[in-house]
């Protein structure tokens, strides 16, 4: 047999990624392909044995606001064909598609960083390439309950001055997702709303004081991101898009560093349904988990 080769994925390969996300309990969003091509176009990965797919990976690489050079990557979709397993493919792609990321990034000696969600027991794998665990982030799963939005508190996200919502996004993600963020705050069968006060909100960045996007899924509806300057901020955002799948699964990844985030998901029913480590490598940035109650997605951060 030919040793596999590696490539980059194309878009309707992408389709086949999330379908065995989906297999592997990942529950993905029906609409998730479209925003994660928008992200970065050439971070995704493909291993082929003849002509047959047999593993995904993803190394989207999020430019910033200059659209120069990579300052932060992610991985995610590692994944390889259950057939496959046990047989050392896995790591040679890996060791590929981490090289080709690092690359983009500047080199092993550059300036960027990178991160992923990945399940518990590939800890010390993922390690062996120089990630280190931070905490982990648990899904947390309950019923969507309908609870009306205070219209003189919640506004549509669409609503907010884009460059002020890419501001707030990037202070709390790290990077600038701008192609991604536009596809993301108008989820097909969805909801994204934001909080506006009077004055500058406590992240400094204009009047907007958070945001949070509610998107279908496989299975239910997931809310991610959810940030938020305070608990009642988070608080309101959080019914207003519960209140979207009223009676329906709903999914809140939470980090586990954030005892104001876990309140809330337990407060409103929420148990834990699985989690993954988060892991960082080389210059990742410090973030807010103080107003981080839930993250975007664990595919791409």
């Amino acid at each position: 047999m030919d040793a596999p080769r590696f490539r980059q994925l194309r878009r309707d390969e992408l389709d086949t990624a999330l379908a065995w996300a989906e297999a592997e309990g990942w529950n993905p969003g029906l609409a998730d392909a479209e925003a994660f091509w928008a992200a970065d176009p050439d971070g995704f990965w493909g291993m082929e044995a003849g002509e047959e797919l047999i593993g995904t990976a993803s190394t989207v690489v999020y430019t910033g606001s200059r659209g120069e050079k990579g300052n932060l990557g992610f991985v995610g979709l590692f994944i390889v064909r259950p057939e496959w397993r046990g047989r050392g493919v896995g790591t040679a792609f890996w060791d590929f598609f981490i090289a080709q990321m690092q690359e983009r990034l500047g080199g092993e000696a550059g300036e960027g960083g990178a991160a992923l969600d990945g399940v518990f027991a590939m800890q010390e794998y993922y390690g062996r390439s120089g990630f280190r665990f931070t905490h982990r982030n648990l899904r947390m799963e309950g019923v969507g309950v309908a609870v009306p939005p205070d219209p003189a508190l919640i506004d549509a996200a669409t609503a907010v001055d884009f460059e002020e919502l890419l501001a707030f996004d990037r202070l709390h993600f790290g990077a600038e997702r701008r192609d991604f963020l536009r596809r993301w705050i108008h989820p097909q069968g969805g909801s994204a709303l934001a909080v506006r006060g009077k004055g500058r909100g406590e992240s400094g960045e204009g009047n907007l004081r958070g945001y949070g996007v509610i998107r279908p899924c496989r299975r239910g509806f997931k809310i991610g991101p959810l940030f938020a300057d305070d608990p009642a901020v988070a608080e309101a955002l959080f019914a207003g898009l519960s209140s979207h799948a009223a009676g329906e699964p709903v999914f809140l990844d939470v980090p586990e560093n954030h005892s104001a985030a876990l309140d809330l998901a337990t407060r409103h029913g929420l148990r834990q349904q699985f989690g993954c480590a988060r892991m960082i490598s080389g210059s990742f940035p410090r973030l807010p988990w103080e107003r981080i109650y839930g993250v975007t997605t664990f595919e791409l951060g």
